[in-house]
């Protein structure tokens, strides 16, 4: 299985391929939401936690169940996120974060070992980079900053 983070430039947006419908239904949702959180848990000791509301426990499980609800959307499983926040607009929700290249390949960095455990657990390592390759190439249109 290949998890490669791909050089970004800011202000670039190459285009985005969703993940593959097979690994929301290989995972299933709850497993789903043990990734994304498991990797906000990561983010709370990281380089990145300046970036999320990590002294703040209410608002870093609001942060945990957005960054949930967007992804299993985007993943093929319900629209949690539409119903409680709107549209997509996950460019301008995170402008005033100042986003660089350096904390986006660290805040994908930290999925990498979560998401090799899934292979141990079964799930088929091409549904697995097609969920990768999604946070690696739509993660370069939330960088805002020069490095």
């Amino acid at each position: 299985m290949k998890l490669t983070i791909t050089d970004g430039k800011l202000g670039e947006r190459p285009p985005v391929v969703k993940p593959h419908p097979g690994f929301l239904d290989e995972v299933g949702e709850e497993r789903f939401k043990k990734l994304v959180y498991d990797h906000y848990e990561k983010i709370r000791t990281s380089d990145v936690a300046f970036l999320f509301p990590v002294h703040d426990d209410d608002d870093f499980e609001d942060a945990k169940r957005h960054a949930f609800s967007f992804l299993i959307e985007v993943s093929g499983g319900p629209d949690y996120f539409t119903q409680e926040r709107g549209k997509h607009q996950m460019v301008g929700r995170h402008a005033p974060f100042r986003i660089d290249e350096e904390g986006r390949k660290e805040w994908l960095r930290l999925y990498i070992p979560l998401l090799e455990e899934l292979v141990d657990e079964g799930i088929t390592p091409e549904y697995i980079e097609s969920f990768w390759n999604y946070l690696d190439i739509f993660s370069m249109w939330l960088v805002n900053t020069e490095s």
